[in-house]
């Protein structure tokens, strides 16, 4: 798929990827052999239609492949740019056993942008807006709490029901960590946008600066006439490395650092004044896509040297290889089998890094193998600026504010996966604030389970 110019996207927020033409998405789908028991199907969290959408590319009718894909789900255009379908729906294709399988979330980016180029300008631009279609559904009304990816699924799907939805999201701008978490040059903010005033139009009532278990609490909801609340609240509880110096200046956990440039709008300077204070040379402290975002994000504010530093070696690293293959073409470096173990101060400053090198042990509980460290292996390494990601905890606030309901030790509400329903009859919970940080289609997954079965029990009632 074209790209931009490794140097030349380095120091820009465009969007790195720039998406399949008519032509490439026609000859890609055309791959296609339409299998009789297709077991891509089973490898998508939301249940899409794969060879009916791959198809109807093939034939040349894009907008039917967009209708085909929100057949099934809500947020099309979101999906094909950062689902990793390598490890869902294209890990199981049937060309996938001679590394050559059809490219489905390229395919799947192609219909979703199509449509949304053929939508009028007013529905197009880059902010949220009034809804088309303000008229919720006749049903029982059903709250949604949180409006990240779970959320605006489970929205989505229940608005298609009937049901009169309503969405409360804490912050002044929807999308979770789809507008908070991600960069500009991996995921938009117009098709964003443009994904949750969809949502809208079906009828969703959209109430941000609303805090679920302060501005209002559960009971407020029971008493306003809601009959199931879904919460999706996401995982914005930071991880820290608990070692010296990290409450040094310069020390940003990556969900800061990247609510900062996204949500505040940093990646705009000097059109919005709200710049990140980075030195020269960043290290970023982790292996998954938040850390690669994290680093690349740095080179783009004018960073000098960015090293991310994780304590197994590639092989291990959770993020999606074609983000650490986008990272090492954009310069960042990579310091492998390494941990930090200090952050050492100037005038309350970070200055340096103290490092301690590892080997691979046996594997631990995930599969990876367990990094042990070499005694007397330590170094010092300069640094103005660090971001730590490695990984997030739900926020305690609302399960704390719920009588009755149950959660792990960790802090995640404890739900039926087969459901999404807790501990208390009318809440649901779906997403990160139950499985802790993952990906945004599986949280999207949990989404659709929880819409199935709140439609199941009132409809029953």
């Amino acid at each position: 798929m074209p790209r931009q110019d490794p140097k030349a996207r380095a120091k820009n927020f465009n969007e790195v990827a720039l998406g399949y033409t008519a032509e490439q998405a026609v000859a890609e789908a055309k791959r296609c052999i339409q299998c009789k028991k297709p077991s891509c199907i089973a490898g998508c969290p939301v249940e899409i239609d794969i060879p009916a959408f791959v198809a109807l590319i093939a034939d040349g009718k894009f907008d039917e492949a967009a209708k085909k894909l929100k057949e099934k789900n809500n947020l099309p255009a979101i999906c094909g740019r950062v689902c990793p379908q390598e490890t869902q729906c294209e890990k199981i294709c049937v060309f996938a056993k001679k590394g050559d399988q059809i490219a489905i979330g390229r395919l799947e980016r192609f219909a979703a942008d199509f449509a949304i180029k053929s939508e009028p300008a007013t529905k197009r631009r880059g902010s949220e807006r009034e809804p088309r279609r303000s008229v919720s559904g006749s049903r029982a009304k059903v709250a949604i709490v949180g409006s990240g990816p779970a959320g605006l699924t489970c929205a989505g799907d229940l608005a298609k029901m009937g049901y009169q939805v309503t969405m409360f999201e804490s912050l002044h701008e929807t999308g979770g960590v789809l507008s908070y978490g991600i960069p500009e040059f991996r995921l938009p903010k117009k098709i964003v946008h443009f994904e949750i005033n969809g949502i809208r139009d079906l009828g969703v009532e959209v109430k941000v600066n609303t805090l679920i278990g302060r501005t209002l609490t559960i009971d407020d909801l029971l008493a306003q006439g809601f009959k199931a609340i879904f919460i999706g609240a996401g995982a914005g509880l930071p991880q820290f490395l608990k070692i010296p110096g990290e409450n040094l200046g310069g020390v940003y956990s990556a969900n800061e650092y990247l609510t900062r440039v996204n949500l505040m709008k940093a990646y705009l300077f000097p059109e919005y004044l709200t710049p990140v204070k980075i030195g020269k040379k960043v290290i970023v402290v982790g292996g998954g896509n938040v850390a690669m975002d994290a680093a690349r994000v740095s080179l783009r504010l004018g960073a000098d040297e960015v090293t991310v530093v994780y304590r197994r070696s590639e092989q291990e690293m959770p993020a999606r290889a074609e983000e650490i293959e986008n990272a090492k073409e954009e310069g960042v470096k990579f310091r492998l089998l390494t941990n930090p173990t200090k952050i050492i101060g100037k005038e309350g400053w970070a200055s340096q890094m103290e490092l301690l090198k590892m080997e691979l042990g046996a594997p631990d509980d995930s599969g990876r193998r367990r990094p042990v460290q070499v005694k007397g292996s330590e170094f010092l390494i300069d640094v103005d600026t660090v971001v730590v990601a490695i990984g997030n905890n739900p926020n305690p606030l609302l399960p704390r504010m719920i009588k009755g309901l149950k959660v792990e030790k960790w802090g995640g509400i404890i739900a039926d996966p087969q459901t999404g329903q807790t501990s208390l009859t009318y809440i649901y919970a779906g997403g990160d604030i139950v499985s802790g940080a993952a990906t945004v289609i599986e949280a999207m997954g949990a989404g659709k389970i929880a819409a199935r079965a709140i439609d199941k029990t009132l409809s029953n009632q």
